[in-house]
């Protein structure tokens, strides 16, 4: 196959775009060894060196294609990471790479007015699609968990377990707004697994409560990390790309806001 002179300029141009962009040969030389050259031409207009980082090795370690790569790009896996570790930096420091913040569950095709119900039935039809969201290295392990605590009956709605953290995940799903009474409830759940399923060699539960929408001061007050919770939001949707650039934009601002604040504290 002959390729014109148009296509050996533009490689050209790659070539002296990528050696200016990946100036650290050790880095380049470890990450070229699972990744593609078209993994690194999908991150060079990502405007900082941190971004370009963080997904290539994710891509590398959850063996995303070229096309998976794009598509987190398009999601910006990076900026959703980012707001999830405010909560849990200070209190989970393993885990910060684990968990976004929203969460992307536009592949269940909700309508409108969906119950709670409605919510888990569709994860678990589509749950190799939530696995793939929630990220590498979750196994589901039950739905509606229960535990009988004083004689009464208790329904957790998605257990998981986490195998490089070592840890059970207990995820509890929420419509509308968080509610400052769902700590108490998770914190229960929590409690109850470190004592009946935790098993030898791992660590302690962890929670994570997903609501259509966060209350940050109340998180921020109630210290859900202390804990081992983490609340993060649910779209069902996934709005167009300039609306969600600016919803993370503010996300990433605000979180970044109450770091600082808590480090003049």
């Amino acid at each position: 196959m002959k390729y014109g002179r148009g296509f050996a300029e533009k490689n050209v141009r790659r070539m002296i775009q990528f050696s200016k962009v990946f100036n650290d040969f050790e880095i380049v030389s470890t990450l070229s060894a699972e990744l593609s050259w078209s993994h690194f031409i999908e991150v060079i207009p990502l405007d900082n060196k941190e971004k370009r980082l963080f997904y290539l090795q994710k891509a590398s370690e959850e063996k995303w294609s070229v096309r998976a790569l794009r598509k987190q790009i398009e999601r910006k896996a990076f900026e959703r990471k980012e707001i999830a570790q405010v909560q849990i930096k200070n209190y989970l420091p393993n885990a910060e790479s684990t968990f976004k913040d929203p969460y992307f569950l536009d592949f269940l095709g909700l309508k409108e007015g969906y119950l709670e119900n409605d919510l888990e039935a569709a994860i678990l039809k589509e749950i190799e699609l939530f696995i793939l969201e929630l990220g590498v290295g979750f196994a589901f392990v039950e739905r509606q968990k229960r535990m009988i605590i004083d004689g009464e009956d208790f329904y957790l709605d998605l257990l998981f377990y986490h195998r490089k953290l070592k840890r059970l995940v207990a995820i509890e799903l929420k419509l509308g707004k968080f509610k400052a009474s769902y700590k108490g409830q998770m914190e229960l759940y929590l409690k109850w697994l470190q004592k009946h399923e935790q098993q030898e060699g791992e660590e302690q539960p962890i929670g994570l409560i997903l609501c259509a929408e966060k209350s940050n001061e109340q998180i921020e007050l109630l210290e859900m990390g202390k804990n081992g919770i983490m609340v993060a939001e649910y779209w069902t949707d996934l709005p167009p790309k300039e609306k969600l650039e600016k919803k993370l934009h503010y996300l990433l601002k605000e979180a970044k806001a109450r770091i600082k604040n808590n480090l003049l504290k």
